[in-house]
């Protein structure tokens, strides 16, 4: 694949993405969903499993195409489906997100990272793959720490040497840690805005 047409490629992905969030947005405020909570909770339950697989969908593409913020459809799943069904739909979408990214920059090397990640952001974190075994270890620390750019560091993962294997773990191991310390910090967040000004 050329870097032209990758690039062509990212942005049809990214703005189809985007208008398919807008048409099911507007949808939902036109039969009344987002009056509030309890409607969009209600509406979601009533779908069966389509609602989930809609917002599994939609983290697997933030995760690939950033177009919203991680942190704000982590927090979104909890809200929508509760903490533990929330947490799995996370999980879910993440991961296959996560996978998807390594294999595309294995596939198609540094020109298509360069379309989604800012240069200077590319080389502040190849700086670390310098060495393997340093990386890996970066890596794995990384993915757990909560405020860190884990869709980057899958996209210079994959260009590493790092085995598939090694990174399968990391992601499957790891990534519930980041996703539960969100799923924590938003209930207690809320819980604590609620006593504050209830």
């Amino acid at each position: 694949m050329s870097e032209t047409t990758s690039r062509r490629l990212i942005n049809i992905t990214a703005l189809l993405s985007l208008l398919a969030i807008i048409a099911v947005t507007i949808y939902w405020y036109r039969i009344g969903v987002f009056k509030n909570l309890s409607n969009l909770q209600n509406y979601l339950n009533g779908t069966g499993f389509v609602g989930p697989l809609i917002f599994i969908a939609i983290q697997i593409v933030q995760v690939v195409i950033p177009i919203i913020p991680g942190g704000v459809s982590t927090a979104a799943g909890v809200l929508l489906f509760g903490p533990w069904q929330g947490f799995l739909y996370n999980y879910i979408g993440i991961c296959i997100g996560s996978f998807i990214n390594f294999f595309l920059a294995r596939r198609y090397g540094k020109p298509f990272i360069l379309h989604i990640v800012p240069e200077k952001v590319f080389e502040k974190y190849m700086a670390y793959a310098k060495n393997q075994q340093k990386f890996d270890m970066f890596f794995a620390v990384a993915i757990i720490a909560p405020i860190a750019p884990d869709d980057v560091l899958c996209l210079i993962a994959g260009l590493t040497h790092m085995k598939t294997r090694m990174f399968s773990w990391i992601i499957i191991l790891g990534k519930p840690i980041t996703i539960a310390a969100y799923s924590w910090a938003l209930i207690f967040g809320a819980h604590w805005l609620l006593r504050l000004f209830g």
